[in-house]
């Protein structure tokens, strides 16, 4: 079974390692993304604020941003070092900052420049090296497009491919029209399987029913997903049963998770000084769906409580929203 048949997407501002931690609470199996990581970050900043994570969290997977292969294979190098299970060369993110950098989705104009980045970390480091991207750029919308680019970077030596099935507009969309605006196109990611079978190609974008997974899961090697993931996280907690086939694996129990994380919290403030509150906010939507999940979620985000533990904050939530596990 692909290690790629089903993760959770890349988010910048969300998926710290305190977010893959509570996901990992949820789903044994899937593999979990970083934010993205600029090379410039890691070769001038303070590499473990940026690369440390729980080791609960494997498998996990570092995505870089860059352009330049020595510097590139550099923070491969350091992913790899420090632990992660995959490199990703983040070719889809279409904002305005990271084209001044020269790298995420304008990349895609260059499939030369990925390629040599390619090859310059796969030479460096023994774990897999895969790139995400997008079908097209503004308003390249053929299928060539995104074939030629696949067909250049795979001859690298990536055999990984996560498609995100919309265009990336670099010029008059915000990221976040970015990620609605653009239609998503799945049957070029379909058709990219076709070409190249012996390629690995999840698929990123939309998803939000297990029934939407199914139907990708019969035509491609694994499935992306993003937003959903976040805003509604319980769905991972069926991830295990429904896609892995891991029939053996308790369901968990949102009661006991909230637990969890309450003393993961306890720990980060005693061995980082952490703030409870900078933590909660990736568990707010644990209780999504659920009788009294709005007040449960009002007391979490109460910065008024910032003073209180987050045992006493749980205790007041649970007062607050007394709904079943």
């Amino acid at each position: 079974m692909s290690p790629w048949r089903m993760s959770v997407a890349p988010m910048l501002d969300w998926t710290d390692r305190h977010c893959r931690y509570f996901h990992r609470l949820l789903t044994r199996h899937a593999l979990l993304y970083t934010e993205m990581v600029t090379t410039g970050a890691l070769l001038h900043g303070d590499v473990p604020r940026h690369l440390d994570f729980n080791p609960e969290e494997h498998p996990v997977a570092l995505q870089l941003g860059g352009s330049e292969p020595a510097e590139l294979a550099q923070c491969a190098r350091l992913g790899e070092r420090w632990g992660y299970d995959e490199i990703n060369l983040n070719c889809g993110c279409p904002s305005e900052r990271v084209q001044r950098g020269s790298f995420g989705a304008c990349l895609m104009a260059e499939p030369q420049l990925v390629a040599d980045c390619v090859k310059a970390m796969v030479d460096a480091v023994q774990v897999p090296v895969t790139v995400k991207h997008r079908i097209g750029i503004d308003r390249e919308e053929r299928y060539e497009f995104v074939r030629d680019f696949v067909g250049a970077v795979s001859e690298a030596g990536c055999g990984v491919f996560i498609v995100h099935a919309r265009n990336a507009w670099l010029k008059g969309l915000s990221p976040k029209e970015n990620r609605e605006v653009p239609p998503l196109r799945y049957e070029l990611v379909h058709r990219l399987k076709r070409e190249f079978p012996h390629l690995t190609i999840a698929i990123n974008g939309g998803f939000t029913t297990g029934e939407q997974v199914d139907a990708q899961l019969r035509l491609l090697d694994g499935v992306m997903v993003g937003r959903e993931a976040y805003h509604n996280p319980w769905w991972l907690a069926q991830w295990d049963r429904r896609f892995f086939g891991a029939e053996g694996v308790a369901v968990p129990d949102r009661d006991r998770v909230e637990q969890q994380m309450v003393d993961y919290m306890a720990r980060q403030a005693a061995d980082h000084g952490t703030p409870w509150h900078s933590i909660a906010r990736h568990m707010l939507g644990l209780r999504h769906g659920q009788p009294g999940a709005r007040r449960w979620r009002q007391v979490w985000s109460d910065h008024r409580l910032k003073a209180l533990s987050p045992g006493e904050v749980m205790a007041l939530a649970r007062e607050a929203a007394p709904a079943p596990g």
